[in-house]
């Protein structure tokens, strides 16, 4: 347990902008008698936006929002040192997954924050009797927020949603620096291999994509990108990246990262043509990126040859290595984002649902963007902790700007 302290006073000690928003929400008691249920990457940063929600007055539950993203010394010294009810494990099984969401559920909450919309599905499926009781929600990334919005047009979605995914101060940061940096973490923690002087593939250049492609630049990769939007394509090629099909890349491809949000990126054609030796990995939400039915029907059961690689030896004699079971390689494999990152996003988080409890009952039953002042309050409030200071307008540049008759 005393890991788990040590980590979650770690990221306390690192984590100013959250720090700011906690103390003036346990001050007020804004979240006081209200029952939160949290899916979320159960590990130390996570740990203090759920102590953020406690302190401020709320009943917390978490579950993790992922089988193999727990850090179980976080959820057990939440449990066992902080009072917060966690339902979590490193590894779950399917069942023990879904039976730790409905755990959470169980406690009828009035308010739900999310990362991938399991929770939110969970609610609008099987848990339908407890929709009536749920005022709000949050969701973390750009997965659950594509689910999220389709389930609103198809007029289905029963209470409002902050989109936390589109602060700006989330996913410039978050999906870019952060998803940058800690896929390589995991990717050096799971196999111990070099980068530099490899071709490596970024499978989507979206802002996780992009974050990726400029960490496996720094480091020294050959960076290829696959797209299916001609404009991301123009940016990646602009951005000094090859851009060709995944079938292309695939054949001089050492090294395939997939940050889409979609499913079967890398399917049985792919597989059939890919490089030997290639070693695959996720950063997208869920598992499907990378076809593990498609890798099976050709190869087999995989064998485990580390603690997180499995090797698929093929029929003609090629190998494929895959971290982590195609799950979330900067959590299954690695810590997850800096601190400082998710300080920047657990702020957003915490407002976010604070904008939702004073005005959901004005809101409708639909997916909506943090307001731009809370951007602007988070962001400012991570210069003043990083020591940063920027020029402010004149009023008569203000006045310029506001204006449209004088041009010069």
């Amino acid at each position: 347990m005393q890991k788990g302290v040590r980590r979650l006073e770690w990221a306390r000690a690192h984590m100013g902008v959250l720090a700011d928003v906690r103390e003036r929400l346990a001050r007020e008691q804004t979240l006081k008698g209200l029952k939160i249920g949290m899916a979320l990457h159960v590990e130390a940063k996570t740990g203090m936006l759920a102590l953020t929600l406690k302190e401020a007055g709320a009943e917390v539950r978490l579950a993790s929002c992922n089988p193999l993203s727990t850090d179980d010394s976080v959820s057990l010294a939440l449990r066992e040192h902080y009072g917060l009810e966690t339902y979590a494990k490193k590894g779950e099984s399917n069942e023990e997954y879904y039976a730790n969401l409905n755990a959470v559920l169980d406690m009828a909450p009035d308010f739900v924050v999310d990362d991938g919309a399991d929770l939110i599905t969970i609610l609008h499926t099987s848990r339908r009797e407890l929709l009536a009781g749920v005022r709000g929600g949050n969701e973390e990334t750009t997965t659950g927020v594509m689910r999220l919005r389709a389930m609103a047009e198809e007029g289905v979605l029963r209470f409002p949603i902050m989109s936390v995914n589109d602060a700006h101060m989330k996913f410039l940061f978050d999906n870019r620096y952060g998803t940058g940096q800690s896929t390589f973490d995991g990717f050096m923690n799971a196999t111990n291999l070099l980068v530099a002087g490899k071709r490596l593939v970024v499978a989507g250049y979206g802002w996780c994509g992009r974050g990726i492609a400029m960490r496996a630049k720094g480091l020294g990769a050959n960076v290829i990108v696959t797209e299916v939007d001609p404009v991301r394509a123009i940016e990646a090629k602009m951005d000094g990246l090859e851009v060709m099909p995944m079938l292309d890349a695939v054949r001089v491809a050492d090294i395939i990262i997939t940050a889409t949000g979609n499913k079967d990126i890398l399917r049985r054609e792919h597989i059939e043509a890919m490089k030997d030796g290639c070693v695959l990995g996720n950063s997208g939400h869920f598992d499907n990126e990378v076809s593990k039915t498609a890798l099976e029907s050709l190869a087999g059961a995989p064998v485990r040859v580390r603690e997180l690689v499995d090797q698929y030896n093929l029929s003609d004699g090629r190998k494929a290595y895959l971290i982590a079971e195609g799950r979330l390689m900067n959590l299954a494999a690695g810590q997850g984002h800096p601190v400082e990152i998710m300080d920047m996003s657990f702020a957003i988080q915490a407002l976010s649902l604070e904008h939702l409890v004073k005005n959901h009952a004005r809101m409708e039953p639909k997916v909506y963007n943090v307001p731009k002042e809370l951007d602007q309050q988070v962001a400012r409030t991570k210069l003043k902790v990083m020591g940063v200071r920027i020029d402010e307008m004149t009023a008569e540049q203000k006045k310029y700007l506001e204006g449209w008759q004088e041009g010069t």
